[in-house]
């Protein structure tokens, strides 16, 4: 791939990255921010009588711009990365179109990005977390995170060797069984993390993992469709018809 069709999937990957992270905002800003005004109303209820925070940007202003431009900022750094890892795994994920292979890596990558480590050190909104023991908690998560990416590039790799004698069929389910045997012994492992207080309202939790993982979901697929097709389109350009083309009339 010459550097020139880089270029182009790079910028399209940003305007995809663009575009899904529009949509993604919507999600968060409708099914996210409510359930984090509760989840503050919960703290600020809970906190000592005389503790006062000065609140040096306003909760408005976080929920509209601040959220705004964190998203958006995030889905265009993001699709630029992206679209360099689609650059490396066209064509070495097997016969796959560039749009199926923009689909496949977005779903592997939102599996093995976020699902995971997700479903070991899920999200927690304000109020839920002890702030001594923030340091520790980033660490576990970026931990779980790098180990469930590097888990399924080598069952990739695995995969892709035992497909001439086990057959593609047999060789994607061996590679899946062994990511998800890897992934439970790091998920047995690795220490669990639980600071929920014992009166948090258990809907206003459940309500914000959902939503942060919508969230995610959004990004992705939003991001896998409009990059897919905007690739397919570049790399795969339709060819003109007679019955398209039409002749520029003679000048009288």
């Amino acid at each position: 791939m010459n550097s020139a069709t880089v270029r182009n999937l790079l910028v399209r990957g940003m305007l995809a990255g663009l575009g899904a992270g529009l949509l993604a905002l919507i999600v968060a800003y409708f099914l996210g921010e409510p359930n984090v005004d509760k989840a503050i109303g919960f703290e600020a209820a809970h906190a000592p009588a005389h503790e006062h925070e000065v609140e040096l940007v306003s909760r408005s202003l976080q929920s509209t711009a601040g959220l705004a431009t964190g998203v958006l900022i995030y889905g265009v750094a993001f699709g630029g990365i992206a679209a360099l890892a689609y650059c490396f795994a066209l064509g070495r994920l097997g016969r796959f179109t560039p749009r199926a292979t923009a689909l496949l890596l977005s779903g592997c990558a939102l599996l093995a990005v976020y699902v995971v480590p997700f479903l070991k050190y899920p999200a927690n909104p304000p109020a839920v977390g002890n702030g001594d023991t923030i340091g520790k908690r980033t660490t576990l998560y970026l931990l779980m995170m790098v180990l469930s990416v590097l888990l399924a590039v080598a069952a990739t790799i695995l995969g892709k060797r035992l497909a001439p004698s086990l057959g593609t069929w047999y060789a994607t389910v061996a590679a899946v069984a062994a990511f998800a045997l890897a992934i439970g012994l790091a998920y047995a492992f690795l220490p669990v993390v639980n600071e929920v207080p014992g009166d948090f309202p258990a809907t206003v939790l459940w309500r914000f993992r959902v939503s942060a993982l919508a969230i995610q979901i959004t990004l992705w697929g939003t991001f896998g469709l409009v990059f897919g097709e905007l690739a397919e389109r570049l790399l795969h350009p339709k060819p003109v018809t007679a019955a398209t083309a039409r002749p520029v009339a003679a000048p009288h």
